[in-house]
């Protein structure tokens, strides 16, 4: 069977929660801090099972943020995984340019991300950066 992309729905906010709380470096956002309120990303399924999740802000410049990728911690095959990987990164990449995005911009650390997204032809930069954020409200 092949995987399959489809955008995020309300019920998928409580899956991807789940997920998040199972990695320990991952603290689970709320909705509201999700673009669209959970529903402004991309859910990648085999036979029905979810494997990852990725989601995209809009901005309002031609630059398109594509951030919070998340796999399920339950899904044990690799091959599929790897797969369905590329797969969300392309979707939400067709996403912003059928969005009239030009850039699509991401911040990772996961070496394994980051090689997927240098094999689907972006530009890593190789000097370390850090994300700083700060809670105004």
């Amino acid at each position: 069977m092949k995987l399959t992309a489809r955008r995020l729905t309300e019920e998928d906010y409580s899956t991807i929660v789940e997920w998040w709380k199972s990695w320990p470096e991952w603290e689970p956002l709320s909705q509201e801090m999700l673009p669209e309120n959970g529903t402004g990303g991309i859910i990648i399924e085999k036979e029905g099972e979810p494997i990852v999740a990725g989601f995209l802000y809009g901005t309002n410049s031609k630059i398109a943020w594509m951030e919070w990728i998340i796999s399920n911690p339950k899904y044990r095959i690799k091959k599929d995984r790897e797969q369905a990987i590329l797969l969300l990164i392309d979707s939400l990449e067709q996403w912003a340019y059928d969005g009239g995005f030009k850039l699509i911009l991401s911040i990772g650390r996961s070496k394994s991300l980051i090689d997927k997204h240098k094999k689907l032809g972006y530009t890593v930069d190789e000097n370390p950066s850090h994300e700083i954020i700060k809670k105004i409200r």
